[in-house]
């Protein structure tokens, strides 16, 4: 016996199981519904199938070929057969047009239709009847519309003429049999019989008019004959004489044109002697003319080949020697071109070199300038008092270097000591020389500076005549 811990392993097992198997079922059923439609039937879905562009309720829709899912409960299905129906129509007393009664006996050979709207028909119409039902009510309409041709022809037309009477049978059947949704195949008319014997007469009358024609056509024949066979005899003996004249003739004039034929050969042969000795000779001049002219053409031609060999070797040497120095003055060029350009790098090097070094000593002493502004409370005049107090010295030693090296051999005085109240000559002599010294103040100006008044006072115009 299963314990309870067993059932409660098996429960989940066993409802997996169940859900499996009813899915599989619906599975199985679901694609069950999915119908293929064979090529030789037509398969009708009926049931909830919509509507028509109209609005009405559509009562079926066909299908031949292909597949379609027929929906379970609401739609159902079934299959016409496209097999071709033989339906044997034998027509018995039908009345003619000219109210003559015969008997037409046929074969029809019908089938459900394919088309769109006529399977339709078929579908609406010969749903679930048998194959004899179908043929039975084929059969009935056959009937009536061949009735209807036949009242509609006289019996010579439908006899003689069988193509017209089967198109208007086919045409009027056809039309009926689409109403129900069949077509027709073929049309076969065996014989056309009536009861009065008017067919059968019509077909004595035809018979002893063709016996008559033929005995009218063989006594023509046979009268044909004789005056072609006599007609034949003259000729022939007109013939025979005619070509025996002709013979005898053609046998003169044959030897006549053989005899022409070989006095014209023979001359023919001497004219074509003597075109041929002749033209031995003359093809021997043109050869000899030929052969000259090619000689001529090969000295011409050796002459040109020499000239042009000299000139040849003449203009390469020159035009080997003129690449050559056009070579050598581009090398020299461009060498001449290489050294003026490194000079001028060089040159350029340098003026850049000294440009900078002269740029970077202003900027040094623009620099200590700037410092020495600075240092001096940024007053430029203390600045300047600075750097000539630093300068005294140097400025003073110039001055004298001035008349340091004068060499005077030998000064000459005239001196009368001066008048009252004036300098003696010789001391205005000194002066004068001491004088010739530029002073410091003038220094200054010249350079557009003015010397301070620590070193003395600028001289005013009166001072310097003085």
């Amino acid at each position: 016996m299963f314990s309870n811990n067993d059932y409660s392993s098996f429960a989940p097992l066993a409802l997996v199981i169940v859900s499996v198997v009813i899915i599989f079922s619906l599975l199985i059923g679901i694609l069950s519904r999915y119908r293929k439609c064979p090529s030789d039937k037509i398969m009708v879905i009926y049931g909830m199938i919509g509507n028509n562009p109209d609005g009405t309720q559509r009562s079926a829709r066909c299908i031949h070929g292909g597949a379609s899912y027929v929906w379970p409960v609401i739609q159902s299905y079934q299959y016409l057969d496209l097999t071709p129906i033989s339906i044997n129509v034998d027509l018995k007393n039908a009345l003619s047009r000219q109210n003559i009664r015969i008997d037409v006996p046929s074969r029809f050979t019908v089938g459900i239709s394919t088309e769109g709207g006529i399977m339709q028909n078929a579908a609406e119409r010969l749903l679930g009847l048998k194959q004899a039902e179908v043929q039975e009510l084929a059969k009935d309409i056959i009937l009536g519309q061949l009735r209807l041709v036949i009242a509609t022809m006289d019996i010579e037309e439908i006899n003689a003429d069988r193509d017209k009477f089967l198109e208007a049978v086919a045409r009027n059947v056809e039309t009926e049999l689409k109403k129900i949704g069949l077509r027709l195949i073929n049309v076969n008319i065996t014989d056309i019989n009536d009861e009065s014997g008017y067919i059968a007469a019509l077909g004595k009358e035809a018979a002893a008019k063709a016996i008559n024609d033929a005995k009218v056509s063989v006594a023509e024949k046979d009268r044909d004959g004789a005056i072609g066979e006599a007609n034949a005899q003259r000729d022939q003996r007109i013939q025979v004489s005619i070509a025996n004249s002709s013979a005898i003739q053609g046998e003169n004039e044959a030897r006549a044109q053989v005899a022409d034929s070989e006095a014209l050969r023979r001359e023919r042969e001497a004219e074509a002697e003597r075109r041929a000795s002749a033209a031995e000779r003359i093809q021997a001049a043109r050869a000899q003319q030929e052969s000259y002219a090619v000689e001529q053409e090969a000295e011409i031609l050796r002459a040109n080949r020499d000239k042009a060999t000299l000139e040849a070797d003449v203009l390469v040497k020159a035009e080997i020697d003129k690449r050559q120095r056009e070579i050598a003055a581009e090398a020299s060029a461009e060498q001449t071109r290489r050294l003026a350009q490194g000079e001028a790098d060089a040159l350029y090097a340098k003026i850049a070199a000294e440009a900078r070094g002269a740029y970077e000593m202003l900027v040094k002493q623009a620099e200590g300038y700037a410092q020495i502004i600075s240092a001096a409370g940024g007053t430029p005049d203390e600045a300047i008092k600075m750097l000539i107090a630093d300068k005294i010295e140097e400025l003073i030693r110039i001055q004298v270097d001035a008349i340091k090296n004068l060499k005077i051999d030998k000064v000459t005085v005239w001196d009368s000591m001066g008048s009252e109240g004036s300098s003696p000559t010789t001391a205005n002599f000194l002066s004068g020389m001491l004088k010739s010294v530029p002073p410091l103040q003038d220094l200054f100006q010249s350079a557009g500076l003015q010397l301070p008044e620590i070193l003395g006072k600028p001289l005013s115009p009166a001072d310097r005549e003085e």
